[in-house]
């Protein structure tokens, strides 16, 4: 077995494109309760899974997405994060790097498994995004994300949802 199939990062998991989304609810930073069923017919969602909070990798991606926030809302999406660090984690995160957008806190990993990218040793996320259209549907797994440009990579693949 290869490292890759040790940590995880070998396959995407549980869910697949097309496929309707797993239902969610979680509190964020803010302790905000957040719940997929709130963006139905509303607004797609990037849907994004990261290992740990204010970790190099996990950073670049937050501020691109960050960067690229006002760029994805005006495609119509809302951005929403998760980990398995708690929402006070998150809260320093998210005020240390001014991120505008939910990080859901999901340390029993309830949304990480539902969604089938937990690493099998680590019990952390893997660096997954989700792109969920307006409907709740499934329309992209992103399993290579670039995190210094994950911003500009979401953003191409938003505007072929539309």
């Amino acid at each position: 077995m290869g490292i890759l199939a040790i940590f995880g990062a070998a396959s995407a998991g549980g869910v697949k494109e097309g496929m309707k989304a797993p239902a969610f609810e979680a509190r964020d930073q803010h302790e905000a309760l957040v719940r997929l069923a709130d963006f139905q017919g509303k607004s797609a969602v990037v849907l994004y899974f990261y290992p740990k909070d204010d970790t190099p990798g996990c950073t670049a991606e937050a501020c691109s997405l960050r960067d690229g926030f006002a760029a994805i809302q005006a495609a119509g999406a809302v951005i929403l994060g998760v980990s398995a660090d708690t929402a006070q984690s998150h809260r320093a995160f998210a005020e240390k790097f001014r991120l505008p957008f939910s990080i859901l806190a999901d340390p029993d990993r309830r949304i990480i498994e539902s969604y089938g990218v937990k690493m099998p040793l680590l019990g952390m996320a893997k660096r997954i995004t989700v792109l969920i259209d307006r409907q709740g549907i499934v329309r992209k797994v992103i399993t290579e994300v670039r995190t210094k440009d994950h911003d500009q990579q979401v953003l191409a693949l938003l505007k072929n949802l539309s």
